[in-house]
């Protein structure tokens, strides 16, 4: 944990709500994130955040180490089960028709170094792999997306969702073969050049 991050939370558990807030905007728009792709609208997105900063502000005191990014996404996490409990959205979530809605997500996946021809095709690219995780059911889109969106190792995720490892393993395999098969049912949302060739 870098110094700066660990004098902050310091002053922070101590009840200093400006070096709270340092850390609020270091983490804001991770939070957000993983928020949005559980959530999937931005205002529910935006409170689940909110309110998990405020538990985190008053649970810091028992902070006991560690990493502090796992902790306050494990918060997150847990928030946004609390609104999906209360929104009864266990199962499959329908598919969103419009995937333009989620062109905004996407260009977090373009190389800007990319000729305009790959940055419109990661551009469509990204929009049905947005569409194909709002098909997932919550447990394995957040999964997934801890993986491979951000990048956490399984033990990382493990310790975030808390529950095992193998669990952890067994969810992210299942939303990638489902994540594949939607790709695989739906060629005419693929960029041409990623479409299936028919014989």
């Amino acid at each position: 944990m870098p110094p700066d991050e660990q004098r902050a939370i310091a002053r922070a558990r101590g009840g200093d709500l400006a070096a709270f807030n340092t850390l609020v905007v270091k983490y804001q728009r991770l939070a957000y994130s993983v928020a949005y792709r559980m959530l999937q609208t931005e205002d529910a997105a935006a409170d689940a955040v909110q309110d998990s900063f405020i538990k985190a502000f008053r649970a810091l005191p028992g902070f006991k180490g560690g990493l502090f990014k796992s902790w306050l996404l494990r918060i997150v996490v847990n928030t946004c089960y609390d609104v999906l409990r209360v929104q009864r959205r266990y199962a499959t979530e329908p598919i969103d028709e419009d995937p333009a809605e989620e062109a905004s997500v996407a260009h977090q996946l373009i190389d800007g170094g990319e000729s305009p021809q790959d940055y419109v095709e990661r551009m469509e690219l990204g929009a049905v792999i947005e569409l194909g995780l709002t098909a997932l059911p919550a447990d394995q889109r957040l999964a997934l997306m801890l993986c491979d969106i951000h990048g956490y190792a399984y033990e990382e995720i493990a310790e975030i969702i808390g529950l095992p490892m193998g669990t952890v393993k067994s969810r992210i395999s299942r939303a990638r073969t489902k994540l594949r098969d939607y790709l695989l049912q739906h060629p005419e949302l693929l960029p041409a050049s990623l479409r299936p060739k028919h014989r």
